[in-house]
Formats: C-alpha cells, structure tokens, sequence
C-alpha cells in the first residue's frame, strides 16, 4: 500500500513584508497571508488522504516568534495530529537558536510530548507509523549549525571557508552513515529529509531572509538510491535537483511569495506516493497573493501628441494602467519618463488607479537623464556612501543644520559598517 507523503517547507509565520494591519484578525495582512497558505495545504493534503507530513524546516520568520504566531502555527500542526496524520517537523536555521544545546522554537511540542509530532533537532532516523499503519524511515538533516564545530578545540582556530569545508563533510558522512541505517530495513521505504543549501540548485529570495551564510552540500551526497525520496526545505523556489533519476531531490519551495523576486515563482507543496524503490510525487500549487512589476514609458508618443505629453504625462500614465489586473495584488509600478516630464508626475492618482490592489510597494521614477550628475569631478560610479549622500541632502535643499545632523549619525552607521 503506498504511503501518501505530504511535504511543505519555509512557511515564514511572522513575515509583514508588505502588509498592514487586518482589522478582523489584528495580525499583519502578510502574517495572515502565510497562514491561511498553510491551512490551504493542510485543507488539501487531507482530501488527497496525506498517510504523513515532512515538514522541512523554517516555520517562523525568526528565532523568537511571538506566542500568537507559535499558537497559530501549533493550531494548524494539531489538526494534522488529531486527523491521524503524524508530523515530522525538521529544524530549520530560522528555528533553531544561535547557541548549541539552546532550544529552538519548535522544542515545545518535544517538551509537551505532542502525540503524532515529532522534533528533530539532529541528525538521526525515526522509524514513524503512518495514518494507515504503514512504516516509514525518516532520516533527518536539520541546517548546519556551526556552533555544534566550535565547541570543539580542533575547529576554533579555523576560518569560515575551512570551517564550511569541515561541516560539509561531516554532514556528508553522517548521511551516509544515515543511509547505512536505513539499509539494515530494506523493506521499509526511507525518506531523507534535510534543511540544506544544494549544490545546482537555482536559488529564489530566500537570499533576503537568510541568517548568515550558507554550507553548501553537493548534490551527489544525498543522490543514493538508498532513499526513495529526499525532501528538502530552505531554498524557496520549487525544483528537483535529479530529474528523470532515482531518488527525486525535490524542494517544494516556500508557501507564499516573500518579494517581487519570487513574483514569477508558483507557490505550494509536494504530494508523493512512496513504496520502497518507486516513487511518484507531484506539485500542488496553493493561491499564493500575486505579485506584479507594471512597467510603463511615457517617454515617446506620435508626433502630434508630443507637447501634451511633455505636459501631462498622468493622462498617458492612467491609460496604460486601466490595461492591467490588479485586484489583491501587491504592486509596483516603475515609469519611464524624461525630466521635463517628471515634476507632472502625481502618485496620488496613481494611487487612486490602483485601489484594489493589496498593497502598493512603491512607485519609482525611472528618469532619462542626458548627462551623469557628477560631485564636483567625480562620477556617481566612484562616490563614497558619504558623499552620495551628501550630494543627495543638496539636491533636496536640506537646511545646514539638518544636513550636519543627519552627516553625524550616518558616520556613525558607515563606522559601523566598517568595524564589522
């Protein structure tokens, strides 16, 4: 009987990128977004009659989620427990704390004994029974903590790149010594499930929300057949490293878009049917919110329309936006305009234009100029962060009072910047 296995990752409770407050919940409208994303799954693996849940690590934004977004997460999490459906939830860098042995913000269901849940904080294999009483090996990866390395003499006179070196072999030969244990089953399907940075995988926004820098693991280490599937979370775009090959690599990817870098990427969660030595899986798309770039160039029209649109360039800009869809978007607009043109530029009724959108990140100014401003002889290319800024404060006729203040603490975040 093949098991129908669930797999969701980086779920990113507390993520406000673009949101406001959402008057019937008092949560942020992006917070709400990702729950109601990841209720959306749960909805739909439990039709699909899911046998278990992997979950692959990064339920919260950070280390320190608030008590509302740690009920909102266990909330969900129970229904799968109380439906029969165990739940494997894999640590992930977001979950874990900074110093070894502290607990992470998913210890509390290891504490509190949650039937059906189980935590894994390191590298082992759980042998879990199924909703419908079929076994199943889990081998579990949780991120590369380095912390675990320094506590030992021999690591702490490395360098960060010789340390990394360290920590991916240490990982590959305890997955390998992971499959070694699983072998000695060999009826019993085997997943591997790792929060990992992959080598040849293509890499979506997760870039802006990382803490730290990456190890990164080569994709023939967790290519053994000795699993039937390996089921990975911390990369946010959806992708299998070994296409047309056995084991699949799969990353399904996170639940809802961060920011205008996944806005082309589809959001949602894997279903596999398991059997030791076959394996089919496929993609299930959720209704993550829409992002949307507009891009519109109100630099050129025909001849004859030339002046007027020098002189109101708004009349061409509202026309272009009637064109798009927006309605529960999160929408940037960028415009194309020449100088002359841009002190007619109003946000107000672009705003206006734009009401049923979600949220309007921004509207940029994209002005042609004819020459490169320069700071005295320099090119805008060679300033310094000071003098850009600088120059910037001239351009907006800042007082000389305001502009010596604003100098003083910006000197103090460039020192900073450098003493890190």
């Amino acid at each position: 009987m093949p098991i129908n296995l669930f797999h969701i990752a980086d779920i990113h409770i507390g993520m406000e990128n673009y949101g406001r407050l959402d008057a019937s919940s008092g949560l942020n409208s992006r917070v709400v977004d990702f729950l109601r994303r990841f209720s959306q799954a749960i909805d739909m693996a439990l039709e699909r009659e899911a046998d278990i849940c992997i979950f692959a690590g990064d339920a919260y934004k950070n280390q320190r989620p608030t008590p509302t977004f740690q009920r909102e997460f266990a909330r969900r999490v129970k229904r799968l427990a109380d439906a029969g459906v165990p739940v494997v939830l894999l640590v992930g860098n977001h979950d874990m704390a900074t110093v070894d042995r502290a607990a992470s913000s998913l210890d509390i269901f290891s504490v509190l004994d949650v039937p059906g849940v189980t935590v894994a904080d390191r590298e082992a294999v759980h042998q879990i029974t199924c909703r419908r009483g079929q076994l199943l090996q889990v081998a579990t990866v949780p991120y590369p903590q380095r912390g675990r390395l320094l506590t030992h003499e021999q690591y702490q006179a490395m360098d960060m790149e010789q340390l990394d070196t360290e920590i991916a072999m240490l990982i590959g030969q305890n997955i390998a010594d992971l499959a070694h244990e699983v072998s000695q089953n060999p009826d019993i399907p085997a997943v591997l499930v790792g929060h990992l940075a992959v080598s040849e995988a293509k890499l979506g926004s997760e870039q802006s929300v990382m803490i730290g820098r990456d190890v990164v693991i080569m994709k023939g280490t967790l290519a053994d057949p000795t699993w039937d599937y390996v089921a990975l979370g911390h990369i946010h775009r959806h992708q299998n490293l070994n296409p047309d090959q056995h084991p699949p690599l799969v990353y399904c990817g996170s639940i809802e878009r961060i920011d205008f870098g996944e806005e082309h990427e589809p959001k949602g969660f894997v279903m596999v049917q398991l059997e030791r030595g076959r394996c089919e899986w496929e993609f299930v798309p959720l209704d993550a919110r829409p992002f949307k770039t507009i891009e519109l160039d109100v630099r050129q029209g025909d001849n004859s329309m030339t002046s007027l649109l020098i002189n109101d360039p708004m009349s061409m800009i509202l026309d272009q936006l009637a064109r798009y869809q927006v309605n529960g978007a999160i929408v940037r607009v960028i415009i194309k305009a020449t100088p002359e043109q841009e002190p007619f530029i109003d946000d107000q009724p672009i705003r206006q234009a734009l009401q049923n959108a979600s949220y309007i990140a921004s509207i940029v100014r994209d002005v042609e100029r004819t020459e490169r401003q320069r700071f005295g002889q320099i090119a805008t290319e060679e300033l310094t962060p000071r003098q850009a800024l600088e120059l910037y404060l001239e351009s907006k006729s800042t007082s000389p009072e305001r502009k010596v203040e604003l100098l003083y603490y910006a000197d103090k975040i460039f020192q900073e910047e450098a003493d890190k």
